[in-house]
């Protein structure tokens, strides 16, 4: 896209370079034909340029909207799995007091 921009703008300051250069006027005319459409080219790169650097920003938001969305993801499953590891540990530990149990009464 950023390309394809700046192909019609070289193009347009050829065609209306050329334009202005090939036309049979006098050198002030001529010079203030220049100066307009130097003026009209700023600001047309301008313009593009401010869309071009939109969509830039609206893509890092999204992508940073989206790592966000992740995280959340991640954190909850992280959640789950910690909850499950506890869990076990916890039927572990169990097991292992009912053994002690049973070594205190013997002893």
């Amino acid at each position: 896209m950023i390309q394809y921009k700046g192909a019609l703008v070289l193009g347009a300051l050829i065609g209306a370079t050329a334009g202005v250069l090939l036309a049979p006027d006098k050198g002030s005319v001529t010079r203030d034909h220049l100066k307009k459409e130097g003026r009209e080219i700023k600001d047309k790169l301008v313009d593009d340029f401010t869309e071009v650097k939109d969509d830039l920003s609206k893509a890092a938001k999204s992508g940073k909207d989206k790592f966000k969305e992740d995280m959340k993801d991640f954190a909850s499953k992280a959640s789950y799995k910690t909850e499950e590891a506890i869990t076990f540990l916890e039927k572990q530990l169990a097991i292992l007091k009912e053994k002690n149990k049973t070594l205190q009464q013997t002893s």
